[in-house]
């Protein structure tokens, strides 16, 4: 019954009945018949209601492929064999559930075991079980009266040996019907109560919601409670599915396609029964995980990729914060030590999973270990790097580690390990996994006992080394990726450019409804004050220090802390407390510890002077802290160990009870701004400067779902939404980088290192001739630093500072580009990793620039005259599709180029020049005050601009510039008289280089940057 009539084609059964025909002719599936109401019933009915399953099939199953247990099973119960054998496994499905029952079968007296799936063998190499199995039977029935109480029925019903794996209701859209209308037949009309079939672990694991556009699903029905979850492939960067010639956007379930395997066929549906799902266990809390599409997607095209291309590949998958990618890495983790290529070779024999937290995210660790079926196949290293060591050596197969151990000395003598394959999984991987880090990580793993004696041809072993390696797969997961992590792990395209192998963007998981858009309600607060001087001319409030330290003071104060969190408070109370039936939590980022620990002062005598007796905060920030005379922990504020905290904040106890005393707001400074996963937070305060990946990464955390979760709030005294907007563009949908960096540029750099007259080729050579011939002995490292000291007393021989503070950014600069260049090509210049090596020597014996003595300013020295908060922006902050910015490519180093703003400001200040003082500058002339800015960048100032409003910094900056300008133009009269006599001229200037200044300090500022710096 494969045709229909004309006047059928609009009613909701056609897409029911193409699916079950696709399945049986394309995939291998048997029909049967679920009631009177099925096409293809001829008068029998093949479901048990009583059982919940296709009991003559479990029996076909069985005597097929077992005929001994089934003999011995009638030879002991003779008559009686098929009625204890469903009597035992009723029990059985009740007691440990379907997935339990179809991975581990049953045993009945006197030890007869039964197996109810074979799943598909690693490898061939034992044809028997490759037969077994072949021999699943998978079946589909229509039209299912599944319940013993009432007459309703479910569409499609999926079958493994027998045993109902999958429910399916079918909408279709031409009737005005979706698949959101399926889910509410779930909520409403499909009561798990009684029913074999739709309890949850014991009936189907999965229940789908689909029409010929969408697919969502279920693993477990709660009425009114039960949770649906995407299961799209993703449209044109957002949610929903792609057009599909000739078929239904929803065929890549039934059919094969350019998206591989279909979701129901056999190599699919029985790996992800076999090894995807899991019954996860917390507390009381019980959730049954099935595969979300771009989870399963991804696994299953990077292993496909693997197995055709073997080990030596880079992939980097981009899936959006909160999407479930711990769960993803466990699972490829798993298939990763199981592949094998078409000749049945192991293509990875080690699977190391490294994250870039120094405290080992123990979430991680649980996820993977959960996926565990075989004991001892997961190796936690929570100790040592010497247990790390022992672990690679012993040939673990899955090794859960941080990337701080593969990084230590001892580590990187790890020899003979390049005749064996590893697939190392990064989580979040940013720039840790682009240099000195990854570099020793890569040794360990490679490195293979050499006998050469010539220095020459261990450093080109060793530069080598650093470059692609023909045994490490490299597989990157982050939501975030920055310009060289798109480099070192994307895959070129036809436009010759990096991109990710696997694309779950931001956009695509806001828009399904998986996370929530952060950035929708978003409110934004400038603060006032007016600070006076209670002792006149006071020199120790001059300068850019001082000014910093009155900037800091003003903030810090307990007007300014007070309005601030009068604020916090009273929203928190009026628009957050009530969500989740009251469980809504809140938190408070700050600029530094002080800033948290005033705040948390601030919360409790707030909330204390109003009786509200009904909200508790909780502080956290590291180690202990002083503060007018007493010292401060966290763990003694919040009377729990630092450890205890995400749980108490939380509310509940691993075992799910309750604690007595819940808390609402959260403190932090540094802390839980990433990697932390509360669904529960719903509003956070902002009193921070936060710029690029910090920006997302931070107020990602609000992005988690939880039923009665449908909104965020987000208040920032900080940051304006356009600052925000401009942080989350370039990971909104795929992150993509301009052009790649010229890899010609580290030898820029080298010239340019060299013509500071520091630097010594020969003491370089005679360096390296003792550095790279092997262990290092005590006198090695006295003779090494002896070579190196020659450098730092030229150096320190030099009285520019300016020229001193350059050499020791493009030093670095040096390093970190050499380290991340040599990673994703070969390079055939020892020259370059011995000044790398050398570099890295000179780089930590380079004197610090002298930093000025702290200033502690008291109410004495300053009185807080006024100080007021006010609303500036309110409304939605959220982005569009196509709203996206490319990044940018390393391209320069030290100075940050000009964006067209500041060179029509910069054309427009030297024709004022010249018109007020018949000069002839030209904008080359001008650029000079670029130095200026360079020698007065230090951290101090750097920090100052990033963390403070620009009307509060601006005039430590002038004072600065100016003082920088006047040595800069020394030999310089023309305009040097002009910085001198001219105010407004140098005004002009000095406010084009701050905005300049203010711009460089709030870009991304870690080693690579999102501005294309290094």
């Amino acid at each position: 019954m494969t045709g229909h009539a004309a006047s059928h084609v609009h009613k909701e059964d056609v897409l029911q009945e193409h699916l079950i025909q696709s399945l049986i002719t394309k995939q291998d599936y048997l029909r049967r018949v679920g009631s009177q109401k099925s096409r293809a019933y001829d008068g029998k009915i093949h479901f048990d209601k009583s059982l919940a399953m296709d009991r003559e099939l479990v029996v076909r199953f069985l005597k097929k492929t077992q005929p001994e247990s089934w003999e011995k099973l009638e030879q002991h119960y003779i008559a009686s064999a098929e009625d204890v054998l469903f009597k035992q496994l009723d029990k059985a499905l009740k007691d440990r559930g379907m997935l339990d029952v179809l991975r581990q079968g049953i045993k009945i007296v006197p030890g007869i075991l039964f197996t109810f799936c074979y799943f598909r063998p690693a490898s061939s190499l034992e044809p028997k079980r490759i037969q077994e199995y072949e021999e699943n039977i998978l079946s589909v029935m229509d039209e299912v009266v599944y319940s013993p109480k009432h007459g309703n029925r479910i569409d499609v019903v999926l079958f493994l040996n027998g045993l109902p794996v999958a429910t399916i209701e079918t909408k279709n859209l031409l009737t005005g019907t979706t698949f959101k209308h399926a889910e509410k037949q779930y909520r409403t009309d499909r009561s798990p109560a009684g029913e074999p079939l739709l309890t949850f672990k014991r009936g189907a694991l999965v229940h789908f919601a689909i029409d010929e556009d969408n697919v969502s699903m279920a693993t477990r029905l709660q009425n009114g409670k039960t949770r649906f979850l995407p299961f799209n492939r993703g449209r044109e960067g957002g949610a929903g599915n792609p057009d599909v010639k000739g078929e239904h956007r929803i065929a890549y379930l039934y059919s094969d396609g350019d998206w591989g395997k279909a979701i129901f066929s056999r190599a699919v549906l029985i790996d992800v029964i076999g090894q995807f799902m899991t019954l996860e266990v917390n507390g009381k809390n019980e959730v049954m995980i099935f595969p979300r599409f771009q989870q399963l997607d991804a696994v299953r095209k990077i292993m496909a990729d693997a197995k055709a291309r073997g080990a030596g590949w880079n992939y980097l998958v981009q899936h959006s914060a909160g999407s479930g990618k711990s769960n993803t890495i466990g699972w490829l983790a798993h298939h990763a030590i199981n592949l094998h290529d078409d000749d049945d070779a192991q293509i990875f024999h080690t699977a190391i999973i490294v994250t870039d937290r120094i405290v080992l995210d123990r979430q991680l660790q649980n996820t993977v270990s959960q996926f565990e079926q075989t004991q001892g196949v997961v190796k936690k290293i929570d100790g040592t790097s010497r247990q790390l060591k022992e672990a690679i050596a012993k040939g673990a197969r899955i090794i859960v580690t941080t990337i701080q151990k593969f990084s230590t000395d001892h580590l990187k003598a790890l020899s003979g390990q390049g005749k064996r394959n590893f697939a190392v999984i990064i989580d979040e991987a940013h720039s840790s996994q682009s240099g000195k880090s990854a570099q020793a990580m890569t040794d360990a793993l490679t490195r293979e006992a050499t006998s050469s004696d010539d220095i020459e041809d261990l450093i080109a072993e060793y530069q080598k080394a650093r470059g692609p390696q023909s045994n490490i797969s490299f597989f990157a997961f982050t939501a975030t990726p920055r310009n060289v992590t798109l480099e070192r792990f994307g895959v070129v395209g036809a436009d010759g450019l990096p991109h990710p192998f696997h694309l779950y963007s931001m956009r695509q998981a806001i828009e399904e409804g998986f996370i929530l858009d952060v950035l929708q309600n978003y409110m934004t607060y400038k603060a006032y004050y007016q600070l006076e001087k209670t002792i006149e001319d006071n020199p120790e409030l001059s300068g850019r220090h001082g000014q910093r330290k009155v900037a800091r003071y003003a903030n810090l104060h307990a007007t300014a802390i007070g309005q601030k969190v009068e604020i916090i408070v009273e929203h928190f109370r009026r628009h957050v407390k009530g969500m989740l039936d009251g469980q809504a939590k809140a938190m408070i980022v700050t600029q530094s510890r002080e800033h948290a620990l005033r705040y948390y002062f601030g919360v409790k005598k707030y909330i204390l002077e109003q009786g509200y007796l009904d909200l508790k905060a909780l502080v956290a920030f590291s180690g202990e802290l002083e503060l007018d005379g007493e010292t401060y922990t966290e763990a003694d504020l919040n009377d729990f160990s630092e450890t205890e905290l995400p749980g108490r904040f939380d509310g509940f106890k691993p075992d799910g009870t309750p604690y007595p005393e819940t808390y609402q707001i959260l403190i932090v400074a540094e802390k839980y701004q990433t990697g932390f996963d509360q669904p529960k937070l719903c509003a956070m305060y902002v009193d921070r400067k936060l710029a690029g990946l910090q920006a997302v990464q931070t107020l990602s955390r609000l992005n988690r779902t939880r039923i009665g979760k449908d909104r965020t709030f987000i208040l920032d005294f900080q940051n304006t939404i356009e600052d925000i907007q401009a942080a989350f563009k370039p990971f909104y949908e795929a992150t993509t980088v301009e052009a790649l960096s010229d890899p010609n540029m580290v030898y820029d750099l080298e010239g340019r290192l060299y013509r500071f007259g520091y630097l010594d080729k020969d003491e370089i050579e005679r360096f390296s001739q003792t550095y790279f011939k092997g262990p290092l002995s005590g006198a090695d490292r006295a003779q090494l630093e002896g070579l190196v000291k020659h450098a730092v007393a030229r150096f320190e021989a030099d009285d520019d500072e300016g020229r001193q503070e350059e050499f020791r950014q493009l030093l670095r600069s040096y390093g970190r580009f050499y380290s991340f260049i040599a990673q994703i090509m070969r390079l055939e210049d020892t020259s370059l990793e011995k000044l790398a090596a050398y570099g890295n020597w000179l780089s930590r014996l380079l004197p610090n620039r002298e930093v000025p003595p702290e200033i502690e300013i008291t109410d004495d020295m300053l009185r807080l005259q006024a100080f007021k908060v006010v609303e500036k922006e309110q409304g939605s902050a959220s982005l569009a599709a196509g709203d996206t910015e490319a990044l940018k490519a390393i391209s320069e180093f030290g100075a940050k180029q000009y964006t067209e703003d500041e060179k029509k400001e910069l054309s427009e200040i030297v024709k004022a020049f010249n018109d007020r003082h018949g000069t002839n500058f030209s904008e080359a002339d001008m650029i000079r005050f670029e130095q200026v800015n360079r020698d007065i960048m230090d951290e101090d100032m750097t920090e100052m601009l990033r963390n403070n409003p620009p009307d509060v910094v601006y005039a430590a900056f002038r004072d600065a510039f100016f003082q920088g300008a006047i040595r800069m133009f020394q030999r310089d009269n023309e305009m040097k008289n002009i910085v001198l006599t001219d105010a407004e001229a140098r005004d002009k200037a000095t406010r084009h280089f701050f905005n300049r200044a203010l711009r460089v300090a709030r870009e991304e500022h870690e080693p690579y940057t999102s501005g294309g710096n290094l």
